[in-house]
């Protein structure tokens, strides 16, 4: 059983922005509650005892309001970076606190009503994605992906739809072998390098080491202002309409 995770919050958050620009975009309110709250909740329901989250711009604001994780019952601990690294640098500056057995790794900027409980990996799997249908800001997709046999593909295959990466994933710690991340970028990254994180994903896709599914949750890429404003009044409504439907079953 997967007991830890790591939460990527180091970014600048420059397309939300004002409102970033003296709050960290992990901080910004869902539901009056911060967005990271959420995924805090999510994981301590999931079970995970564990939690990195990287930190950068702002990131003292981050520590300050989740603090050692405490009141989640969680063990929080942080990976602190001088610069944003962008996913892949800062995956790779943490390795040594996520150890050697695999992780949940969640982007800091993104929105689930409930986390699900992932299927066991598969003996070669050094990666397991959740996908989404995809949404007005990305219609081309991500991947392809095909739900009845779980075929997982770069480029269009017969039977298989387009799909966006929901930004959960299971890692297994293998993946940044020095082997791999040499394929992936034909580039030997050293901690404290930045890059993204995406070349090495489409890599394990190709050399058959990536499994997926779809996440059936309420998923948003909180990634605008205009989304966030559009998730906060959709989740109103949503208390709204349960308060009244409570308040009728009473009468």
């Amino acid at each position: 059983m997967t007991n830890k995770a790591m939460i990527f919050a180091a970014g600048e958050g420059k397309r939300m922005q004002p409102l970033t620009l003296h709050t960290p975009k992990p901080l910004l309110k869902v539901a009056g509650k911060p967005l990271i709250f959420w995924h805090l909740e999510n994981l301590a329901a999931q079970g995970i005892k564990q939690v990195v989250i990287n930190v950068s711009y702002l990131g003292q604001q981050i520590i300050d309001a989740v603090q050692e994780g405490s009141a989640w019952g969680l063990e929080v601990s942080y990976s602190v970076e001088n610069t944003p690294l962008e996913t892949g640098g800062g995956l790779l500056k943490a390795k040594e606190l996520l150890g050697e057995e695999p992780f949940l790794l969640i982007n800091g900027d993104l929105w689930i009503s409930e986390l699900p409980h992932l299927p066991p990996a598969t003996q070669d799997e050094l990666l397991f994605m959740l996908l989404v249908d995809n949404p007005e800001h990305n219609p081309q997709g991500d991947f392809f992906f095909a739900e009845d046999s779980g075929s997982l593909a770069n480029q269009p295959r017969a039977g298989m739809q387009s799909k966006t990466f929901a930004g959960v994933s299971r890692i297994n710690p293998a993946l940044l072998d020095e082997s791999w991340l040499y394929a992936a970028y034909q580039h030997q990254h050293q901690v404290g390098d930045a890059f993204i994180l995406s070349p090495l994903l489409r890599l394990m896709i190709d050399e058959q080491k990536a499994n997926a599914a779809v996440l059936t949750s309420h998923w948003v890429d909180v990634g605008t202002p205009e989304r966030l404003t559009e998730l906060n009044a959709r989740l109103a409504k949503k208390i709204i309409e349960q308060t009244e439907k409570t308040r009728l079953a009473r009468e």
